[in-house]
């Protein structure tokens, strides 16, 4: 039984699961917001529209009707006899997949926002001080660790690792260019083709 319990425990405290029952909760609290969006701000705007185009109440109330029953002795529409298309529930499930895609849209564009955000705040910081690796290497060089010695070391690092990333691409272009002159494409030879025209 202890053990039982013990794995329980593991079980239930895993990361995962906890990021699971975090995501389900979130996502019901965005649910009944999307909803009382939907309901309470956009669908009485879309009706109002709706009144002014087609004269109906609501959206429940847009019918096109395949067999139409009316009641013999109210005269009016039976709707449990006749055959219709709903358009409502269907201009319905429209907007709430709109309002759940554009929620979802402007959710992950802001944590997107943040994380890089904070990613370059992290690299902005992090310029300006040294690693463990940094101050290993300068003691291994025999530099003395003072903050002039520091921030000389760290910008001769940072100038070194920018003439290589200009170096790496200028090889990357000139590879390319290598091989664009060694397979070249129609374009290419078309080009060609009509620097030989003009001079001629």
């Amino acid at each position: 039984m202890k053990k039982i319990i013990g794995e329980f425990k593991k079980f239930i405290t895993r990361g995962n699961i906890v990021d699971m029952a975090v995501g389900v909760i979130v996502g019901s609290s965005f649910t009944a917001i999307v909803n009382a969006l939907s309901n309470n701000i956009l669908k009485p705007i879309i009706n109002y529209l709706l009144t002014l185009i087609f004269g109906a109440n609501s959206l429940s109330e847009v019918y096109t009707f395949l067999t139409l029953v009316t009641n013999p002795e109210t005269g009016e529409v039976d709707l449990t006899q006749s055959i219709y298309i709903d358009w409502g529930t269907f201009i319905n499930a429209i907007i709430n997949f709109l309002l759940v895609a554009i929620v979802l849209f402007t959710i992950v564009k802001l944590v997107n926002t943040l994380r890089d955000g904070h990613k370059k705040l992290v690299s902005d910081i992090m310029q300006d001080v040294p690693t463990k690796a940094d101050l290993k290497e300068m003691k291994k060089q025999g530099i003395k660790l003072t903050d002039e010695n520091i921030e000389k070391f760290l910008a001769d690092k940072k100038a070194a690792l920018e003439e290589a990333a200009a170096k790496e691409k200028a090889e990357a272009e000139e590879k390319a260019r290598l091989e664009r002159l060694a397979n070249p494409t129609t374009e290419d030879l078309l080009k060609d083709i009509l620097a030989e025209i003009r001079k001629s």
